[in-house]
């Protein structure tokens, strides 16, 4: 399966389309939850460990999702950031607000606005646990989501 038909699959678990119409609250939720999926295919192209979604929209008013992603080395953390960036750049046609860190290598953030991505070293992923400091967020695993959308399911 190439890259685009798993983008393609993976977006096509959308809402119906009436839902949304009805509710523009819905609409808005929804395409941030296609491109945090989106982000998270694109570090998962990259090898991207331990993928976790965060629904930080009910408990923050900065960003409605946080991908969060573990690479092993700061090659490995630096390439999964430039595969998300190229390509929501070719795909969807969007532009990060800002990246931070991508000299380092050690934590990535790649700001989208209603979507925030966060690629660690696994040392530092486990220092900063922002897993536990958004816990009252909604946590959504990556394997789980692809397992739900795998054929058969």
């Amino acid at each position: 399966m190439t890259h685009e038909s798993r983008l393609k699959a993976t977006l096509s678990t959308r809402l119906a389309p009436s839902a949304s119409a009805t509710n523009p609250a819905i609409e808005s939720d929804h395409s941030s939850y296609d491109l945090a999926l989106a982000i998270a295919q694109a570090a998962d192209d990259r090898k991207g460990g331990d993928i976790l979604l965060l629904k930080v929209a009910d408990v923050s008013y900065l960003t409605d999702y946080f991908v969060l992603v573990t690479g092993f080395s700061h090659v490995q953390v630096r390439a999964i950031a430039n595969s998300i960036e190229k390509t929501l750049k070719d795909d969807l046609n969007r532009m990060p607000v800002r990246t931070e860190g991508q000299s380092e290598g050690n934590w990535v953030l790649i700001d989208y606005g209603d979507v925030i991505a966060h690629i660690f070293l696994e040392k530092d992923r486990e220092f900063y646990n922002l897993e536990a400091f958004w816990g009252h967020a909604e946590r959504l695993s990556f394997a789980a989501l692809q397992s739900a959308a795998a054929p058969g399911n």
